[in-house]
Protein backbone atom coordinates (compact mmCIF):
# COMPACT_ATOMS: atom_id res chain seq x y z
CA UNK A 1 0.00 0.00 0.00
CA UNK A 2 3.02 2.23 0.80
CA UNK A 3 4.37 1.51 -2.28
CA UNK A 4 1.55 2.48 -4.45
CA UNK A 5 0.97 5.78 -2.63
CA UNK A 6 4.38 6.25 -3.49
CA UNK A 7 4.35 5.53 -7.19
CA UNK A 8 0.56 6.89 -8.32
CA UNK A 9 1.51 10.98 -7.64
CA UNK A 10 5.18 10.19 -9.47
CA UNK A 11 3.49 8.82 -12.53
CA UNK A 12 1.02 11.29 -12.18
CA UNK A 13 3.73 13.90 -12.26
CA UNK A 14 5.13 12.07 -15.45
CA UNK A 15 1.88 12.30 -17.33
CA UNK A 16 0.47 15.76 -16.18
CA UNK A 17 4.16 17.19 -17.74
CA UNK A 18 3.76 14.97 -21.04
CA UNK A 19 0.02 16.45 -21.71
CA UNK A 20 1.17 20.08 -20.20
CA UNK A 21 4.25 20.04 -23.59
CA UNK A 22 1.21 18.30 -25.76
CA UNK A 23 -1.35 21.29 -24.98
CA UNK A 24 1.31 24.02 -25.80
CA UNK A 25 2.06 22.72 -28.87
CA UNK A 26 0.03 24.42 -31.11
CA UNK A 27 -2.54 26.41 -28.91
CA UNK A 28 -5.04 28.60 -29.98
CA UNK A 29 -3.19 31.86 -28.41
CA UNK A 30 0.19 31.48 -26.88
CA UNK A 31 -0.12 34.07 -24.17
CA UNK A 32 -3.69 32.66 -22.74
CA UNK A 33 -1.66 29.34 -22.52
CA UNK A 34 0.75 30.72 -20.66
CA UNK A 35 -1.69 32.68 -18.61
CA UNK A 36 -3.96 29.05 -18.35
CA UNK A 37 -1.36 27.14 -17.10
CA UNK A 38 0.68 29.22 -14.81
CA UNK A 39 -1.68 27.62 -11.76
CA UNK A 40 0.00 24.20 -13.01
CA UNK A 41 3.73 25.65 -13.36
CA UNK A 42 3.22 26.97 -9.75
CA UNK A 43 1.42 23.82 -8.39
CA UNK A 44 3.89 21.20 -9.81
CA UNK A 45 6.90 22.16 -8.06
CA UNK A 46 5.68 22.57 -4.80
CA UNK A 47 3.79 19.57 -4.61
CA UNK A 48 7.15 18.14 -5.53
CA UNK A 49 9.11 20.33 -2.95
CA UNK A 50 6.78 18.88 -0.25
CA UNK A 51 6.30 15.55 -1.50
CA UNK A 52 8.25 14.20 0.91
CA UNK A 53 7.55 15.65 4.35
CA UNK A 54 3.97 16.05 3.54
CA UNK A 55 2.85 13.71 0.81
CA UNK A 56 -1.46 14.13 0.16
CA UNK A 57 -3.78 11.44 -0.21
CA UNK A 58 -4.12 9.94 -3.49
CA UNK A 59 -7.78 10.88 -3.34
CA UNK A 60 -6.54 14.95 -3.64
CA UNK A 61 -3.65 13.80 -5.92
CA UNK A 62 -6.12 12.40 -8.34
CA UNK A 63 -8.39 15.26 -8.27
CA UNK A 64 -5.65 17.84 -8.23
CA UNK A 65 -4.55 16.03 -11.88
CA UNK A 66 -8.37 16.04 -12.97
CA UNK A 67 -8.01 20.01 -12.59
CA UNK A 68 -4.74 20.62 -14.66
CA UNK A 69 -6.48 18.64 -17.60
CA UNK A 70 -9.13 20.57 -17.39
CA UNK A 71 -6.58 23.94 -17.30
CA UNK A 72 -4.88 22.62 -20.01
CA UNK A 73 -7.68 22.20 -22.29
CA UNK A 74 -8.81 25.58 -21.93
CA UNK A 75 -5.21 26.80 -21.92
CA UNK A 76 -4.84 25.00 -25.62
CA UNK A 77 -8.31 26.18 -27.26
CA UNK A 78 -9.15 29.20 -24.81
CA UNK A 79 -12.27 28.23 -22.81
CA UNK A 80 -14.92 29.62 -25.32
CA UNK A 81 -13.55 27.71 -27.96
CA UNK A 82 -13.42 24.16 -26.13
CA UNK A 83 -14.95 21.77 -28.45
CA UNK A 84 -16.85 19.82 -25.30
CA UNK A 85 -17.87 22.91 -24.44
CA UNK A 86 -20.07 23.70 -27.72
CA UNK A 87 -21.53 19.96 -27.34
CA UNK A 88 -22.44 21.05 -24.18
CA UNK A 89 -23.84 24.21 -25.22
CA UNK A 90 -26.05 22.53 -28.12
CA UNK A 91 -27.19 20.01 -25.20
CA UNK A 92 -28.32 22.38 -22.65
CA UNK A 93 -29.67 24.83 -25.69
CA UNK A 94 -27.22 27.23 -23.62
CA UNK A 95 -26.46 30.53 -25.59
CA UNK A 96 -22.57 30.40 -24.78
CA UNK A 97 -19.71 27.98 -24.45
CA UNK A 98 -19.66 26.86 -20.65
CA UNK A 99 -16.51 24.82 -20.69
CA UNK A 100 -15.01 27.93 -18.33
CA UNK A 101 -17.95 27.21 -15.85
CA UNK A 102 -16.38 23.72 -15.46
CA UNK A 103 -12.84 24.72 -14.92
CA UNK A 104 -14.61 27.51 -11.94
CA UNK A 105 -16.35 24.00 -10.86
CA UNK A 106 -12.90 22.46 -10.23
CA UNK A 107 -11.97 25.67 -8.55
CA UNK A 108 -13.93 25.47 -5.76
CA UNK A 109 -13.84 21.45 -5.94
CA UNK A 110 -10.04 21.17 -5.60
CA UNK A 111 -9.42 23.62 -3.55
CA UNK A 112 -11.69 22.12 -1.05
CA UNK A 113 -10.06 18.95 -0.93
CA UNK A 114 -6.88 20.16 -0.61
CA UNK A 115 -7.91 23.16 2.57
CA UNK A 116 -10.06 20.41 4.64
CA UNK A 117 -6.74 18.13 4.26
CA UNK A 118 -4.70 20.93 5.74
CA UNK A 119 -6.91 21.81 8.27
CA UNK A 120 -7.15 17.86 9.22
CA UNK A 121 -3.77 17.10 9.32
CA UNK A 122 -2.81 20.16 11.10
CA UNK A 123 -5.10 19.40 13.58
CA UNK A 124 -6.12 23.35 13.21
CA UNK A 125 -9.78 22.51 13.40
CA UNK A 126 -11.86 20.00 15.35
CA UNK A 127 -15.67 20.56 14.88
CA UNK A 128 -16.82 18.94 11.74
CA UNK A 129 -18.84 22.19 11.13
CA UNK A 130 -16.72 24.86 11.70
CA UNK A 131 -14.38 22.62 9.19
CA UNK A 132 -16.70 22.96 6.65
CA UNK A 133 -17.63 26.53 6.68
CA UNK A 134 -13.53 27.42 6.93
CA UNK A 135 -12.98 25.33 3.82
CA UNK A 136 -16.08 26.93 1.86
CA UNK A 137 -14.57 30.35 3.20
CA UNK A 138 -11.08 29.72 2.02
CA UNK A 139 -12.42 28.27 -1.51
CA UNK A 140 -14.40 31.71 -1.81
CA UNK A 141 -11.20 33.78 -1.06
CA UNK A 142 -9.26 31.55 -3.69
CA UNK A 143 -11.89 32.12 -5.90
CA UNK A 144 -12.69 36.16 -5.21
CA UNK A 145 -8.53 36.46 -5.57
CA UNK A 146 -8.45 35.08 -8.76
CA UNK A 147 -11.34 37.38 -10.23
CA UNK A 148 -9.10 40.01 -9.17
CA UNK A 149 -6.19 38.67 -10.94
CA UNK A 150 -8.70 38.18 -14.35
CA UNK A 151 -9.54 42.00 -13.17
CA UNK A 152 -5.81 42.93 -13.43
CA UNK A 153 -4.88 41.28 -16.49
CA UNK A 154 -8.05 43.30 -18.43
CA UNK A 155 -6.74 46.84 -17.29
CA UNK A 156 -2.91 45.80 -18.37
CA UNK A 157 -3.55 43.41 -21.37
CA UNK A 158 -6.60 45.64 -22.75
CA UNK A 159 -8.29 44.07 -25.47
CA UNK A 160 -5.80 41.45 -25.56
CA UNK A 161 -6.99 39.77 -21.94
CA UNK A 162 -10.53 38.93 -24.09
CA UNK A 163 -9.35 35.69 -24.58
CA UNK A 164 -8.19 34.79 -20.74
CA UNK A 165 -11.45 36.38 -19.40
CA UNK A 166 -13.92 34.27 -21.63
CA UNK A 167 -16.59 36.31 -20.23
CA UNK A 168 -18.30 36.00 -23.68
CA UNK A 169 -20.39 39.29 -22.86
CA UNK A 170 -22.31 37.76 -19.96
CA UNK A 171 -22.22 40.95 -17.45
CA UNK A 172 -22.36 38.47 -14.61
CA UNK A 173 -19.74 36.33 -15.07
CA UNK A 174 -17.42 36.81 -12.09
CA UNK A 175 -20.75 36.06 -9.99
CA UNK A 176 -21.57 33.07 -11.80
CA UNK A 177 -17.87 31.84 -11.69
CA UNK A 178 -18.23 32.08 -7.92
CA UNK A 179 -20.93 30.40 -7.85
CA UNK A 180 -19.35 28.03 -9.50
CA UNK A 181 -16.82 27.49 -7.27
CA UNK A 182 -19.26 26.98 -4.46
CA UNK A 183 -21.29 24.10 -5.65
CA UNK A 184 -17.38 22.73 -6.00
CA UNK A 185 -16.84 22.71 -2.68
CA UNK A 186 -20.62 21.68 -2.03
CA UNK A 187 -19.90 18.77 -3.72
CA UNK A 188 -16.75 17.84 -2.98
CA UNK A 189 -17.61 17.85 0.67
CA UNK A 190 -20.91 16.17 0.46
CA UNK A 191 -19.48 13.50 -1.75
CA UNK A 192 -15.60 13.00 -0.71
CA UNK A 193 -15.77 13.57 2.59
CA UNK A 194 -15.77 10.48 4.54
CA UNK A 195 -13.34 8.89 1.95
CA UNK A 196 -10.75 11.99 2.59
CA UNK A 197 -11.08 11.04 6.10
CA UNK A 198 -10.10 7.49 5.73
CA UNK A 199 -7.53 8.65 3.25
CA UNK A 200 -6.19 10.91 5.99
CA UNK A 201 -6.24 8.73 8.88
CA UNK A 202 -4.08 5.97 6.70
CA UNK A 203 -1.58 8.69 6.00
CA UNK A 204 -1.26 10.11 9.08
CA UNK A 205 -0.47 6.47 10.46
CA UNK A 206 -3.88 6.26 12.60
CA UNK A 207 -5.10 2.55 10.58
Amino acid sequence: MADQHAKAPLIGAALLLALLVLSGLRPFDRPTWLLEVFPILIALPVLWATYRRFPLTNLLYAWIFAHAVVLMVGAAYTYARVPLGFELAELLNLSRNPYDKIGHFFQGFVPALATREILLRGQYVRGRGMLAFLTVCVVLAISASYELIEWAAAVVLGQGAEEFLGTQGDPWDTQSDMLFALIGASVALLLFARLHDRQIDRISGKQ
